[in-house]
């Protein structure tokens, strides 16, 4: 199919491009790298009147560090991120996540902000942010605001951005030392959606116990599932196979995922047991080797 019938701008700047959402509204629809927008668009589940372009707009490319923070424009690509060496070492569940993104050619297009826009419970990065306590900063006309994925994302493929904003940055916090992250996901085949998918985040103490862990699931609810109450069992524990594996029972309790042509509601809560115990065993590994020696 093809896209129903739509206008077409691309602006040269930012302020250009806030001038056209204020005119339009609703009626428009911001493209970045398009690899979600134009296939809803050519089967008609997407039918904007306009569409903003905004790939001319290269101030919302870049990776940029400070002491507390990493920033990351809306624009930014994903293979940018993939290829990045400062955000490996930096930021390593986001650049080992970001491979698990499609394909290479989708890579090559897609952006940061498009994806936490798109809002898909089943993708990558909303469960990345939403592991690291990242936040997003959205832009319009009358002034910023920065959201904490809690209040960004509110349903299937549904934020809390308006009409009027743009996604113009994503921010990440630094990670402590003695850290170690890990993501894992089952699809149907490399490159698809996740059936379900977990991110996980270690930080040891100086005696080699948990003294901070966050675990994110994917693909069991319409937004990225935070299960702190399993982390929290974990505080003040050695991270040994036992201790992770009792804590990890708890979720099966903690999370309604409903069943679909993909996989049912039961399967995915098991699989979200086995890979919520596989990363937070892997995390708490590369804490142990993240550790200075001695410590």
């Amino acid at each position: 199919m093809k896209p129903a019938v739509f206008d077409y701008y691309k602006p040269k700047t930012i302020d250009e491009a806030l001038s056209l959402l204020d005119r339009f509204g609703q009626d428009a629809k911001i493209i970045s790298g398009g690899q979600s927008l134009i296939p809803m668009m050519n089967m008609r589940l997407a039918r904007p009147e306009v569409v903003i372009d905004i790939n001319g707009l290269n101030e919302l490319s870049y990776i940029r560090f400070s002491d507390s923070q990493m920033q990351i424009g809306g624009l930014t690509r994903h293979y940018m991120i993939e290829e990045s060496a400062a955000l490996k070492k930096a930021c390593p569940m986001l650049s080992e996540g970001i491979k698990w993104v499609g394909h290479s050619q989708i890579r090559s297009l897609g952006t940061i902000g498009g994806s936490l826009v798109h809002a898909d419970p089943t993708a990558e990065l909303p469960v990345i942010l939403t592991a690291l306590d990242g936040q997003v900063k959205v832009l319009s006309s009358e002034g910023e605001r920065v959201i904490t994925p809690d209040e960004f994302f509110l349903t299937y493929m549904t934020t809390t951005i308006q009409p009027n904003e743009i996604l113009v940055e994503v921010t990440l916090p630094q990670i402590p030392a003695r850290t170690g992250h890990a993501i894992d996901e089952f699809a149907l085949r490399r490159g698809d959606f996740a059936i379900v998918l977990a991110a996980a985040s270690v930080t040891l103490d100086e005696e080699g116990k948990i003294a901070k862990a966050s675990l994110c699931l994917g693909g069991v609810d319409g937004v990225p599932v935070k299960l702190d109450q399993v982390t929290a069992q974990l505080i003040g524990e050695k991270p040994e196979d036992g201790v992770i594996a009792s804590c990890c029972e708890a979720i099966e309790s903690l999370i309604e995922p409903e069943s679909d042509i993909h996989a049912s509601g039961e399967y995915r809560r098991d699989l979200s047991v086995t890979l919520s115990r596989r990363v937070l065993k892997r995390a708490a590994e590369r804490a142990a080797i993240a550790a200075p020696s001695g410590g």
